[in-house]
């Protein structure tokens, strides 16, 4: 099993530096190792529900710790942004969600854990005219329509069946979390979308954070509701 020295340990961890000497590595898997926490790190950094690493391998051998409806029995397996975190046994439920301080779990009712919100990094024409949609957490879904989503766009889908619930537009006025960057955790309206309009630009989004207007990449911003 891969560890990880505490120096080595990405700067989103909720994990003190000092405290521990090594964590567990992520497993590859859908989500990179810098925008990730591992299952390991959740129970006993996070929640404190173990001490020790004998304690982490009896929980989730045991089945019980849940990732967007999937019981997750890998101590190392890797969780992120926007992923549902469910303990059933205790009556705990949490959604990955990020601040600028980094990535942190945020309480949730258990009638919100059927679903999540995905951003759409890419888009591919496949066989017979439909369109595969993949997603910022490794997820693909099929749709009849390519015009219909952009690349940019988040949909909300259902646990675990991946339907699509809901389409959020990359567009004026709709609210959006800024996910990466000096402005990492920021919610707000967006006001203006720039495209890019030679090679070497890159395209940008202003949004209102409560009265105060920033700019930040497109690519670091995540449509959370319209």
């Amino acid at each position: 099993m891969a560890h990880l020295k505490r120096y080595s340990m990405p700067g989103s961890w909720p994990v003190q530096k000092k405290k521990r000497v090594y964590v567990g590595s992520p497993l590859p898997g859908p989500h990179s190792k810098n925008n990730c926490i591992t299952v390991g790190v959740i129970l006993r950094d996070v929640l404190k529900h173990t001490e020790n690493v004998r304690e982490i391998k009896k929980l989730v051998k045991q089945a019980k710790i849940f990732v967007d409806k999937k019981p997750r029995k890998e101590q190392n397996f890797p969780v992120g942004l926007m992923d549902v975190v469910e303990i059933p046994e205790v009556g705990e439920f949490f959604r990955m969600n990020i601040s600028k301080n980094g990535l942190f779990l945020e309480k949730i009712k258990q009638d919100e854990t059927n679903r999540k919100i995905c951003k759409i990094t890419n888009k591919t024409i496949i066989s017979g005219g439909k369109c595969q949609l993949n997603l910022h957490d490794g997820r693909c879904i099929i749709v009849e329509n390519s015009k219909t989503y952009k690349v940019g766009d988040s949909i909300t889908i259902s646990l675990p069946d991946q339907k699509i619930l809901k389409h959020l537009k990359l567009d004026k006025n709709a609210s959006a979390l800024v996910v990466d960057g000096r402005n990492v955790g920021a919610t707000g309206k967006i006001k203006e979308i720039k495209e890019r309009k030679f090679m070497q630009e890159k395209a940008s989004v202003k949004l209102d954070i409560k009265g105060k207007n920033i700019e930040t990449l497109k690519d670091y911003v995540m449509v959370v509701g319209d």
